[in-house]
This record gives structure tokens, sequence and C-alpha cells, in this order.
């Protein structure tokens, strides 16, 4: 059974930075594309960043150049890298892997930023 497992959620003011981490288990990490979501509490679930399995990135326009989606395939691990964050910043971010019809889910980190 594939495990998506991730950590580096928590409380951070506005302005700071967090490094979310997602360990995949019981898949071949490098032929999958993955990506990060987030849902704020009443609010749909939203893309947050994308990195395909050749390392193409795409951003929401709400993180694009605060946020960076990176991938360590010896690892088995994708990574995102949060500055500058906004109250608005504020979800339980859980990331995915896909490829074709295969669609995996994390179980999520809360990322709470107040002051």
């Amino acid at each position: 059974q594939v495990q998506l497992v991730e950590s580096g959620g928590g409380l951070v003011q506005p302005g700071g930075s967090l490094r979310l981490s997602c360990a995949a288990s019981r898949i071949i990490f490098s032929i999958y594309g993955m990506g990060w979501h987030r849902q704020a509490p009443g609010k749909q679930r939203e893309l947050v960043a994308t990195i395909t399995s050749g390392g193409t990135t795409n951003y929401a326009n709400s993180v694009k150049g605060r946020f960076t989606i990176s991938r360590d395939n010896a690892k088995n691990t994708v990574y995102l890298q949060m500055n500058s964050l906004k109250p608005e910043d504020t979800a339980v971010y859980s990331c995915r892997a896909f490829r074709a019809n295969d669609n995996y889910w994390g179980q999520g980190t809360q990322v709470t930023v107040s002051s």
C-alpha cells in the first residue's frame, strides 16, 4: 500500500518560513508527478504547486514567488519551501502522487500563520 507522510507543519508568524516534507513509500517515486494542495476551514481544497517526474514545476498564482516545490528522488521525498507566509496561507497541506490513473494522497499537515 502506497504511503505518503507529510511533516514540517506548525505555527509561524506572518513573514516567516516553513519547509514541508512528504516522504513516499511503496511507490516508484521517480516516475510520479507530485503535488501539494491545501484546504482552509470552510473552503475547497486548492492546488498549491506541482512538480513532474521530469522536474517541471507549476504554482498557484497566490504562492508564486513565495513557495518553491522540489523533489529528491534518492530520498523519495518532495518538499515545499514556504517563505513570506501570510495568514491566508493557513490550511491543512496535503501531498499527492499522480501518474495516469493513479492518484495517492497523504493525511495532511497543519500550517497556521498567526501572530
